[in-house]
């Protein structure tokens, strides 16, 4: 009797643990499409930091990280959204308003406004994000990308 009940229960067990590291395997990947925000207030031809919330999960953890974007705004209806990761090592650059210049403190790379790279050790200019637009409301599809590569590929 203990025998069989032990059985019972490791199976009861065992269904959960196999589901979550088979189960991400199957299922469908969801579109990463989020809402940032308004851009109606944005100046034109100013790259601008904004941030948001992005929701994860994994199996049976779920949290929300606060990311950001840059983007630069050419109409009511046209923008650029760059990645805040530097190609480079993945650290995260800013804009210097004085230069026109994105800079990676970490180890050198400047990027024009477009995403250029002007100078330091950086393989490719800056990643662009995919982003649609309904009205002035900008959503983007957050993804991340491989570092250190000449070539823009998704990790």
């Amino acid at each position: 009797m203990v025998g069989v009940l032990s059985t019972l229960v490791a199976a009861a067990m065992t269904v959960p643990f196999v589901s979550a590291i088979i189960g991400p395997s199957f299922r469908l990947k969801k579109a990463r499409w989020v809402k940032v925000g308004d851009i109606s207030s944005l100046p034109l031809e100013l790259p601008t930091n904004m941030k948001f919330p992005y929701k994860t999960e994994d199996a049976y953890l779920r949290e929300t990280v606060i990311h950001d974007i840059w983007v630069t705004k050419h109409s009511s209806s046209e923008v650029t959204v760059f990645s805040p990761i530097c190609p480079h090592l993945g650290c995260h650059y800013a804009w210097h308003p004085e230069t026109h210049e994105f800079a990676c403190p970490c180890h050198g790379s400047i990027y024009s406004a477009t995403g250029k790279v002007l100078g330091g050790p950086a393989p490719r200019p800056l990643d662009t994000l995919s982003w649609r637009m309904e009205k002035e409301e900008l959503s983007v599809e957050w993804e991340t990308f491989k570092v250190g590569i000449p070539q823009k590929s998704r990790t």
